[in-house]
């Protein structure tokens, strides 16, 4: 199950109350007061984990809670800090208020951010000894920890993002290209939530591929599936434009004809992303004419830009991986050069 979007309570520990207390000893007259202060309550912290894909990772818990700091002893003895609740979340997670405030954005591996503090500890009485008063029996409670509502929203981080109408064939592109295994069937919709992969590229070379939803016309206004994969594309560094031109009732089209078909589909879902967001059409973006294996592949000079391969075969899969890696080393602003 793929969960990108969750509602989350996190309440911190409280502190620990301050401590009373008096020095007592055998021969001191005059011991004073010794009472330590509360320990400080256990944070909740967010802490995003390579491992962790979803947000349905996180598991069924809705609440999460810190430890309350132990409360101050006599002898000066401060009581121990509450230990910090840790909830693993996915890298690309947003964490927003209930207004849709972006509190933190969470990119990097093994990035962490405090979503509330813990309380602070409460004051012993030693803290309220003076000349006047060398025997204060005051002492602190300690404070109550943070709590409050967020928003989780996950943005998936990928190097080539695909997109495509659906049926276009992505899910079985992504399954032939890296060792995931998106469910495919033969109806529409059949991706309903983002797949990622691995995909090897030569000794010690990989980078990671999005499959995205398929898109429809429409979807920057919701229609379809919408806002809800759109936003997915928003954190890939390529995009890999996936169509399938060979319609069986129009097999004596022309090359020229066909072509025409593929570069008004890529106009259509290239329209789509700019009117979501006018900076996706910045990203870099290549064509993989699917299911090539159906009919003859258009001269190259029609369609510039563009690979033919068929995910059932395997075919023309070489040349558009070294496209790919070609494009993800530039995106990521490393050196262009082979892998293998």
């Amino acid at each position: 199950m793929f969960l990108d979007e969750s509602r989350i309570q996190v309440h911190a520990g409280d502190g620990g109350n301050g401590c009373s207390s008096f020095r007592r000893e055998k021969y001191v007259p005059f011991g004073g007061p010794n009472g330590g202060d509360g320990g400080r309550g256990g944070h909740v912290v967010l802490h995003t984990d390579p491992q962790v894909h979803t947000l349905y990772d996180i598991g069924s818990v809705r609440t999460f809670r810190g430890e309350r700091g132990e409360h101050g002893q006599g002898s000066n003895c401060k009581g121990r800090d509450g230990e910090d609740m840790v909830v693993r979340v996915p890298v690309g997670t947003l964490v927003k208020d209930l207004d849709g405030l972006l509190l933190a954005d969470l990119t990097q591996p093994d990035q962490t951010w405090i979503a509330s503090h813990g309380g602070k500890g409460g004051l012993g009485n030693q803290h309220f000894a003076t000349a006047r008063n060398q025997a204060p029996r005051k002492a602190l409670p300690g404070l109550p920890g943070e709590r409050r509502e967020l928003l989780l929203e996950l943005k998936l981080v990928a190097d080539v993002g695909l997109v495509g109408f659906p049926n276009a064939g992505k899910s079985s592109l992504l399954a032939g290209l890296s060792r995931a295994r998106p469910r495919i069937g033969d109806y529409p919709f059949t991706t309903l939530e983002p797949s990622l992969g691995i995909v090897p590229v030569g000794e010690g070379y990989s980078f990671v591929m999005a499959d995205i939803p398929g898109l429809i016309e429409g979807a920057s206004q919701g229609k379809g599936l919408g806002h809800q994969f759109l936003r997915h594309i928003e954190r890939t560094r390529v995009l890999l434009f996936v169509v399938d031109p060979w319609n069986p009732e129009h097999l004596e089209e022309t090359e020229e004809q066909r072509a025409l078909r593929v570069r008004s589909q890529v106009k259509t879902l290239r329209d789509e992303l700019l009117a979501y967001h006018p900076k996706l059409s910045e990203k870099p973006w290549l064509v993989a004419v699917n299911k090539c294996d159906l009919g003859r592949p258009m001269e190259a000079s029609l369609l510039p830009r563009s690979h033919y391969v068929s995910a059932q075969s395997k075919t023309g899969f070489k040349p558009l991986l070294e496209s790919l890696w070609k494009e993800v080393r530039k995106a990521r602003g490393e050196p262009v050069e082979s892998a293998s």
